[in-house]
């Protein structure tokens, strides 16, 4: 079975609550709406893969309480395919989620005693995929596989959403090194994008850094640039980065073009921003292209 996106990664669970304010110092809050669903950067980006008409797989630890039995079926019901996922009684990770009227969010995370996968934990001998996505935390997985796909000529994304042990380690074997601004900064040490982008291109052949509402950077073997966001009214961004990264590891498994790739990412990001939750807002392949054909 020939899959196009393997995501290598977390699978959390997300508690969402919209919020009128922040809150402070022993202040308590209502909520104005609440909703909860699966969540985790490689997760999320397989549950993008296969709504955009794509096979998507997940390599990754659930367990076996409450969130993770959730999350395992609400996978499965996306269509991904569960044959490399790792189930235990370990919790998974939780993350409660605080969205402002403008979309900002804040999340708070816990991994509990996290305990890395070994690579022999998962049946990888019938593994085919054509491209492969790490979000870094996993790391023995991840530089397991990493090896694996460029023994076959793979090509390899990172999501480098922050820069932690998972990430940096990965950061120079991968193909295509799409980060945050925030991991450029801390990685590189230079504050000037123009120079982190310089610096990692060093390490990737195609680096890309994301900066939200400002849009993208990217360099590539044969040329540089950048790619303004599409305009959406802003509901939440929890997840836009996670759609992104999924969006463009299909279009790379489907040999799309780079900047049409690049722009097809770029919408699917932001459709995801309209919508309360990461889940709830992942697009179909038909909003995508009905999306650009309305911006075209």
């Amino acid at each position: 079975m020939m899959i196009d996106v393997l995501c290598v990664g977390q699978a959390s669970h997300d508690l969402i609550f919209a919020v009128e304010h922040q809150p402070g110092a022993d202040e308590k809050i209502a909520a104005t709406a609440f909703t909860e669903c699966g969540g985790g950067p490689a997760a999320n980006a397989a549950v993008t893969v296969a709504r955009l008409g794509g096979r998507a797989g997940f390599a990754g630890y659930l367990d076996r309480g409450l969130y993770g039995e959730s999350h395992f079926r609400e996978l499965r019901r996306e269509g991904v395919i569960d044959d490399y996922i790792v189930r235990g009684d370990r919790p998974s990770p939780l993350s409660a989620i605080l969205v402002k009227p403008d979309g900002a969010r804040t999340v708070v995370n816990h991994r509990g005693k996290a305990v890395p996968l070994r690579p022999d934990e998962l049946h990888l001998d019938t593994l085919a995929c054509k491209v492969m996505l790490f979000d870094g935390h996993e790391p023995l997985l991840g530089a397991h596989l990493v090896e694996k796909a460029r023994a076959k000529n793979i090509p390899t994304m990172l999501d480098a959403g922050s820069l932690h042990d998972g990430t940096e380690i990965l950061a120079p074997l991968v193909d295509y090194l799409v980060c945050s601004e925030i991991f450029a900064r801390e990685y590189t040490g230079f504050p000037d994008l123009s120079a982190g982008l310089a610096a990692l291109a060093a390490l990737a052949p195609c680096v890309v850094i994301t900066c939200g509402e400002r849009g993208l950077l990217w360099k590539s073997p044969a040329a540089q640039g950048s790619m303004a966001p599409f305009a959406v009214t802003v509901v939440d961004t929890t997840g836009a980065g996670d759609v992104f990264h999924g969006a463009l590891a299909l279009a790379l498994a489907r040999r799309t073009e780079w900047l049409r790739a690049l722009r097809f990412a770029n919408a699917a990001a932001a459709l995801c921003c309209t919508k309360l939750g990461a889940r709830p807002g992942i697009p179909t392949a038909t909003a995508v292209q009905a999306f650009l054909t309305g911006a075209a």
